[in-house]
């Protein structure tokens, strides 16, 4: 899925995709490419399939990665 994170202000901070990858254990996890080439590991996703907890994990990155909280990330389906 594309998407955009998008500072409080409005400003677009990056473009990128949503994935769900395969670790090692065989768990399932959301993570972030930036079209600029980021690579950000998000949260492990549950066997419901419940995304919270991974989305919390992956927002945290955010703001080791670009400092600011508040960010936003909308999701474009083409």
């Amino acid at each position: 899925m594309r998407c955009a994170i998008t500072s409080r202000a409005g400003q677009v901070i990056a473009y990128g995709r949503l994935l769900i990858q395969s670790t090692d254990e065989g768990q399932l996890r959301l993570d972030l490419q930036t079209d600029g080439g980021r690579y950000l590991e998000g949260g492990i996703i549950p066997q419901d399939g419940d995304l919270s907890e991974a989305s919390q994990n992956l927002f945290r990155k955010f703001f080791d990665v670009w400092g600011m909280s508040d960010l936003t990330l909308t999701i474009t389906m083409r």
